[in-house]
């Protein structure tokens, strides 16, 4: 039986897309750039800002670090001025949320997202799960897919890596698992496609919330 689960937030937990494409799109045009439409966005997430920022400049801009740092910080001022606009949970995942809970399945978060977003929303959203760790981009440590923070998280939980379902809806989240050691879930409601999921190494795919609960005592 596994003891915890390690999930990934944008495009797992929350439906973050509309709000994270509006403030790259509102950053983009104060910068004079075009904009991009909003299922571009699906595969411009995932990686961190910087990289998000590199994705949507033209190429000329995105090389020049002075104009990436600039966009960096202007992306991070648009968020936070709409990042509880259109964000919801998705359908189903509150009910998951409680019924972990009253399983005693450990939960934590960890995220691409800068830090301080990351806690604000979980704060936000799921002001009553007992998350353990809710955990994002922090300076001078690397990101997903880098296995660093996952197994900080499984040390602080003093939990095994082989203990964590691992569940999330990019190619980003199943290499993390799988360099991690834990059991990796692809989300088939977020931002990318089974067929990405799948090649790179999701050992599980699950179309809906609920369906994790059946992967806790397999």
């Amino acid at each position: 039986m596994k003891r915890a689960v390690l999930f990934d937030l944008d495009g797992t937990l929350l439906d973050t897309l509309e709000d994270l494409a509006d403030a790259v799109n509102a950053a983009l045009v104060a910068l004079g750039f075009p904009t991009h439409a909003l299922d571009a966005y699906r595969y411009f997430v995932g990686d961190g800002v910087e990289t998000l920022m590199r994705r949507t400049l033209p190429a000329s801009a995105a090389a020049d670090p002075e104009l990436l740092a600039r966009a960096v910080n202007r992306q991070r001022t648009e968020y936070l001025a709409r990042c509880y606009a259109k964000t919801r949970p998705y359908p189903g995942v509150p009910e998951l949320l409680d019924a972990l809970e009253h399983r005693g399945v450990r939960m934590a978060i960890l995220s691409n997202k800068p830090d301080a977003f990351v806690g604000e929303m979980v704060r936000h959203y799921f002001p009553r799960v007992p998350f353990e760790i809710a955990r994002g981009a922090r300076p001078g440590v690397p990101v997903k897919p880098d296995p660093g923070s996952a197994l900080q998280v499984a040390a602080e939980m003093r939990l095994a890596p082989g203990e964590y379902l691992y569940l999330g809806d990019t190619n980003t989240d199943m290499l993390t698992a799988r360099a991690a050691g834990m059991s990796s879930v692809g989300a088939l409601w977020g931002f990318r496609t089974e067929t990405e999921l799948r090649e790179s190494g999701a050992e599980r795919l699950i179309a809906a919330p609920g369906d994790l609960l059946g992967l806790i005592t397999s």
